[in-house]
C-alpha cells in the first residue's frame, strides 16, 4: 500500500511530451516548500500536476495568501500582498508565470509500506529544484550595496539587462534618484530602468521576475525585506565583503544572467517541451531557503505591526540590563524548558552558519527541514543547542516574574522591547526564499564553507617515510611470556615468577 501525501491529476510525461493546457493558466510566484513527507495538502492554495514517473510542477493561483510588508516596515500579518494601487505600474506587464520542478523525478510519495509489512523510504525528503519559466522573463531589479564603489558595475549591468536582455529594469527608488543626478541624460539613454512609489511595494511581488544583488549577503537579506512575502528568486554576485550566500562571480556575470534568462539545465527523468514550438523547457537549479514567520504577542493578542518573516534568525537577549534573561520557551501548549542565559535565538538552515554558528550552534545545509535552537550564554554547563523539525510551532514567553524584559531582533533589523508576559511566536513560513545556484545545493554550500569559514582547513598530516615496528601482542605461557614481534619473531622475555 502506498500514501500519497496530496491529491493531485496525473498525467503523462514521458519524453517529449507536451506540456498540458492545464498548465498553461496564470500563476503566481510566491510558491512555498515542497513537501513530500506529510500525507496532506499544505493549508495555501496551489495547483498540483504530476507526472506518471514522479516529475512534478507547480503553479501558484492568483489569490495566494502571504505577508504584506511596506519597504523600511515590519510586515503586518496575513491578511494578503495587498492591493497595488499602481501609481507607478499602471503600465507594467506582469511577471512571466513559472513552474518549480524537482529535478530528480521522484514522486511527492516518500514511505511505502510493502506487502509484508515492512515500512521503507523511497527516497530522500529533499531534492534539487529547477525552475523553468513558462514564457521569457519580462522584469528584472537590479540591487547594489550602498556607497558609489560599484556604480559602473551596476550601470553596466543595468545595460546589459536592458538594452541586450531588453528587460524592464527596477530600481531602488534612491538609486533612481541619484543616477538622475549623476548620469547625463540619464531617464533618455536609459528609458527602459524606471522605480516605485512607496504605495507599489506590496505589489511588487506581482511584476519582478527576479532579481540581481550586486554586494554581499546584507543585501540579499535587504531584498527579502524589499517583498516581505512571495520573493522572486535572487542570483548574487560576490562583490561584498564575505559573500556566504553569494556563489556567483561578478567577472562572468553576463554569462550568468543569460544563463537565468534563458535556462541552461534540463531535466533528465522528465523533459517537458513547449507546446508552441516543442522545444525543451530548460531552467536553472534553485535552493529554495526556508523562513521563519514570527509575530509579537501581548496580553494574547497579536501586536500590529510586529509580525516580521526572516530568513537568518530571531534573538531575544536581555540588551543592557544586567540580569540574565528569564524566557519560558513552548512548542505550541507544552512546556519546553526555561532559558536564563544572556539570551535565545531560533534560526533557519540558512542562518545557521550566521549568528547562530557563532554562539556554538551546528552548521547546517539549508534545505534540511529544521529550526535551531540555540541558547546564547546559557548559566548552566548542559544546556546544549538542539534542532526542532520545522513543523514545531514554537512560543518564546518573558516569564512574568522576571527581572527585567528582553529585546527581540529579527534578523537584525527590526526590533521590539518586550516586557513581562510578552511572546513571540515563531513557525515555519510557507514562502521561503528561492536563490539561483551556480552549480547545485550541495556543492555551493560546501564551497562556501570553505572559502568563508576555511572549514577543516589544517596541514595535512605527512607520509612517514619508514614505518616503525611495534608489538602486535603478547603471550604469556606457563608464566613465560613471549613478545610477538610485527615480524613474526619471537623474544623471550623473563618471567616475574619466582
Amino acid at each position: 500500500m502506498m500514501h500519497r501525501c496530496m491529491n493531485s491529476t496525473q498525467m503523462s510525461c514521458s519524453k517529449g511530451a507536451e506540456v498540458p493546457s492545464a498548465w498553461q493558466k496564470r500563476g503566481r510566484y510566491g510558491i512555498g516548500r515542497l513537501d513530500s513527507m506529510y500525507h496532506r495538502p499544505p493549508t495555501y492554495n496551489k495547483d498540483v500536476t504530476r507526472g506518471s514517473d514522479g516529475g512534478r510542477a507547480i503553479k501558484r493561483r492568483r489569490d495566494n495568501v502571504c505577508v504584506s510588508a511596506s519597504a523600511g516596515q515590519g510586515n503586518t500579518g496575513y491578511n494578503g500582498c495587498g492591493t497595488c494601487l499602481k501609481s507607478r505600474a499602471k503600465n507594467w506587464e506582469k511577471k512571466s508565470d513559472i513552474y518549480i520542478l524537482r529535478s530528480d523525478g521522484f514522486s511527492c510519495t516518500r514511505e511505502t509500506v510493502t506487502s509484508d509489512g515492512s515500512l521503507q523510504f523511497e527516497h530522500p525528503s529533499s531534492q534539487q529544484h529547477l525552475l523553468v519559466w513558462k514564457a521569457r522573463p519580462k522584469s528584472v531589479m537590479v540591487l547594489k550595496k550602498l556607497g558609489e564603489e560599484l556604480l559602473d558595475d551596476f550601470i553596466s549591468t543595468m545595460k546589459f539587462l536592458g538594452e541586450e536582455q531588453g528587460l524592464r529594469v527596477l530600481i531602488e527608488p534612491s538609486d533612481y534618484e541619484e543616477l538622475k543626478k549623476t548620469v547625463p541624460n540619464f531617464s533618455l539613454d536609459m528609458p527602459y530602468v524606471d522605480t516605485w512609489a512607496p504605495e507599489d511595494s506590496v505589489c511588487l511581488h506581482q511584476y519582478v521576475d527576479f532579481i540581481v544583488c550586486l554586494g554581499g549577503d546584507g543585501l540579499m537579506l535587504h531584498a527579502t525585506h524589499l517583498f516581505g512575502c512571495a520573493i522572486p528568486p535572487i542570483i548574487s554576485f560576490k562583490l561584498g565583503s564575505l559573500g556566504f550566500l553569494t556563489c556567483h562571480d561578478f567577472e562572468r556575470a553576463r554569462e550568468h544572467l543569460d544563463a537565468v534568462i534563458n535556462g541552461s539545465d534540463e531535466l533528465d527523468t522528465c523533459r517537458l517541451t513547449n507546446s508552441v514550438d516543442g522545444s525543451p523547457l530548460t531552467g536553472v537549479r534553485i535552493t529554495l531557503r526556508m523562513r521563519l514567520m514570527c509575530e509579537v504577542f501581548r496580553n494574547g493578542r497579536r501586536v500590529p505591526g510586529q509580525s516580521h518573516e526572516v530568513l537568518n534568525e530571531v534573538v531575544l537577549s536581555r540588551g543592557s540590563a544586567p540580569y540574565l534573561s528569564n524566557i519560558e520557551v513552548y512548542e505550541r501548549e507544552t512546556f519546553i524548558t526555561k532559558v536564563q542565559a544572556d539570551g535565545v535565538m531560533l534560526a533557519t538552515p540558512t542562518g545557521s552558519t550566521a549568528y547562530s554558528v557563532a554562539a556554538g550552534g551546528s552548521m547546517v545545509h539549508p534545505t534540511v527541514p529544521a529550526i535551531l535552537f540555540t541558547p546564547i550564554c546559557p548559566h548552566s554547563l548542559s544546556f546544549r543547542p538542539v534542532i526542532l523539525p520545522d513543523y514545531a510551532q514554537l512560543i518564546l514567553r518573558i516569564a512574568g516574574d522576571a527581572r527585567s524584559g528582553a529585546i527581540a531582533t529579527f534578523d537584525g533589523k527590526y526590533t521590539s522591547d518586550l516586557q513581562a508576559g510578552d511572546a513571540v511566536h515563531v513557525r515555519m513560513s510557507p514562502h521561503p526564499v528561492p536563490t539561483i545556484n551556480y552549480e547545485d545545493q550541495t556543492t555551493d554550500w560546501f564551497n562556501s564553507i570553505e572559502r568563508c569559514f576555511k572549514w577543516n582547513d589544517r596541514l595535512e598530516q605527512k607520509k612517514m617515510t619508514k614505518l616503525p615496528q611495534r608489538p602486535s601482542k603478547t603471550a604469556v605461557t606457563n608464566g613465560v611470556s613471549a613478545r610477538v614481534l610485527s615480524t613474526g619473531e619471537q623474544a623471550p622475555t623473563t618471567s616475574t615468577q619466582e
